[in-house]
């Protein structure tokens, strides 16, 4: 019996797709178990307590003063523990080193890097003298600004390490993870920290005009001033009396009336993102620390 030749062709084409298809269903299966392995390899290497610290001696006899406190002060140790809940599946590195002039903090390849030419210029010009009439100290200054700077660049190797997907600017996301981060340090610590942090864009928001390059618009980070607003509506969206200030003194009414609905899309983003890899139990102790001296305390030493 001889069958036409399409029919062969058929034949041959059916038989041929029959076995690719199995074929692809058994690699698709395949996979799927190399998949499920090596998410479950990772889930099992994933854990809290993977943060490592070093203060690199400066090249700079300028910066001993800076190498010395933050070691008095144990400034790396405090952050391996706020950051020690976060179960990960690599070690990261937080260091402080000499950066030859350059005033600069960034996350790169598992390490974060804090310049002390960066901590200097905080500790020399962007800290009151006495208690500001709006209540920040120097200490609050200092330290808010220290973790502002600490946390977000920690954002950025999160998202990194832990492959958290950022639907727009990294960089603001950062600083919502930064200010998130910081609210929930204790009420008290939160309005101090944020008071900080925000008092190092004093100078940008003295006037009711700002004049900037056309060129400053393709900065990756945002305006000095809108990092500023920003950051004061999600802390007050976080807890309007306790930020009832923000309101009475710096954040625009028409703003405000967004703020809550600002902070709901950043606690929800970090409940969904974030939470999942974190050690609660290690979380609530961190939580509940106070991580500010008291208040009326002795003024900084130089």
């Amino acid at each position: 019996m001889f069958l036409p030749r399409f029919c062969l062709l058929s034949i041959a084409a059916t038989t041929i797709a029959g076995l690719t298809l199995l074929g692809c269903q058994k690699a698709v299966a395949q996979s799927g178990e190399h998949r499920a392995g090596a998410e479950s390899s990772s889930g099992e290497e994933r854990r809290p307590n993977r943060i490592q610290f070093r203060y690199v001696p400066p090249q700079n006899p300028r910066h001993e003063h800076v190498y010395k406190h933050v070691q008095d002060k144990f400034a790396l140790e405090k952050i391996q523990k706020l950051f020690s809940p976060f179960r990960l599946p690599i070690d990261l590195t937080v260091k402080t080193i000499g950066c030859d002039g350059r005033s600069n903090a960034w996350y790169q390849r598992a390490v974060v890097n804090l310049c002390y030419e960066y901590l200097d210029l905080i500790w020399q010009s962007a800290t009151p003298e006495e208690t500001t009439a709006a209540g920040v100290t120097p200490i609050d200054a200092l330290v808010g600004q220290f973790f502002y700077i600490v946390f977000h660049e920690f954002a950025h190797a999160m998202f990194d390490v832990l492959r958290i997907p950022v639907f727009g600017s990294a960089e603001d996301a950062a600083d919502q993870f930064s200010t998130y981060m910081m609210l929930h340090l204790g009420k008290n610590d939160a309005r101090r920290l944020i008071s900080g942090a925000a008092y190092s864009y004093r100078n940008s928001v003295q006037s009711t005009a700002a004049f900037v390059p056309l060129k400053a618009f393709s900065d990756m980070h945002g305006f000095p001033a809108q990092r500023f607003y920003n950051l004061l509506c999600i802390a007050y969206g976080a807890d309007p009396t306790a930020f009832a200030y923000v309101v009475a003194k710096y954040l625009p009414e028409d703003r405000a009336a967004y703020c809550k609905q600002e902070y709901q899309e950043v606690a929800f983003a970090f409940k969904t993102l974030i939470d999942p890899h974190l050690d609660q139990g290690l979380t609530k102790q961190i939580m509940n620390k106070e991580w500010l001296p008291p208040q009326n305390t002795e003024p900084l030493e130089d």
